[in-house]
């Protein structure tokens, strides 16, 4: 797996593998504005890529610039298909080349997301998830249900909750979190009970009148983008969902479990960054263990 890291990586990569595609591409669009990203689809087409798009139905403030992108991609020859309304936002982002490597995104093909939003990507080409990918792209497409089939994907709302609340219970030693909205009342609830049993719990966001005893520090930087945990040092979790009902339970969303020891490595690195920003991480005690219920009441931003 590799990390692509926001605003340091931009898009070139992403561009790349568009140009390397020899087949097919695979790609779910939330928001777009991207011109060259624009020029590299155009491209593939024409040196005969199967280009496929599912652009979402709507989301806030940029529907225009989605009803323009399709214009433009039918114009060229690519397959565009428009996400179905069962969901109140259809909020994933990922892209699929030649059905063997994934990019699965946290951040949208946006100036503001990659150009000064703290936000992650990863890249795998584990066959698993490729597959899963697949099927989910095609059962939106379509407007069919999608089952998960056991891959490191997390989708909302199929198996985004229970996934991600077994991944919270487990940790034992700490929990690092990008997210702008904590809000759940179970997972909060969960966050909490980690906190209790000795588990340093730091989050990098916004969290609700429910866990702002949570350890909790506003990103130092322009724009947080990003959701994702990291747990213990070991494994982690990106993805497009927040940990608040609405994206766990009512919108499509999407996911992945990291297990590459180097993707967690850059992903512990820069959290650590940025924490050293905050008001919090710059006390001489901004890194100590949250671990008792006193702690918990007292430690909040």
């Amino acid at each position: 797996m590799k990390l692509i890291v926001q605003p340091r990586d931009g898009l070139s990569a992403f561009v790349s593998a568009i140009r390397m595609a020899k087949k097919e591409i695979d790609l779910l669009i939330y928001r777009f504005d991207r011109p060259d990203v624009q020029h590299a689809l155009d491209a593939a087409v024409k040196r005969g890529v199967l280009v496929r798009t599912l652009i979402a139905h709507t989301n806030k403030g940029g529907e225009k610039n989605l009803r323009k992108l399709e214009q433009k991609l039918l114009e060229v020859g690519a397959t565009v298909a428009r996400t179905g309304d069962e969901f109140v936002r259809y909020h994933g982002k990922m892209m699929i080349v030649d059905r063997a490597e994934l990019w699965l995104m946290a951040f949208n093909l946006t100036a503001l997301d990659t150009g000064t939003s703290r936000s992650f990507g990863i890249v795998t080409r584990r066959k698993p998830d490729v597959a899963d990918a697949l099927k989910l792209f095609e059962s939106d497409v379509t407007r069919q249900p999608f089952v998960p089939n056991g891959s490191h994907l997390v989708v909302s709302p199929e198996n985004a909750r229970k996934t991600l609340s077994e991944f919270i219970r487990k940790a034992k030693r700490e929990l690092l979190i990008y997210d702008p909205k904590v809000s759940d009342i179970h997972i909060v609830k969960l966050l909490k009970d980690r906190v209790r049993a000795g588990v340093d719990v730091r989050i990098l966001g916004h969290v609700g009148s429910r866990g702002h005893d949570l350890v909790h520090q506003k990103y130092p930087g322009h724009r947080l983008h990003v959701r994702a945990i990291v747990r213990d040092g070991r494994d982690a979790f990106l993805g497009s969902q927040s940990l608040r009902r609405l994206e766990l339970d009512k919108r499509r969303e999407v996911g992945v479990f990291v297990k590459g020891a180097a993707a967690i490595k850059e992903m512990i690195a820069t959290f650590e960054s940025d924490w050293a920003q905050t008001e919090l991480g710059r006390t001489p005690h901004g890194r100590a263990r949250s671990a008792t219920p006193a702690t918990l009441a007292t430690a909040a931003s």
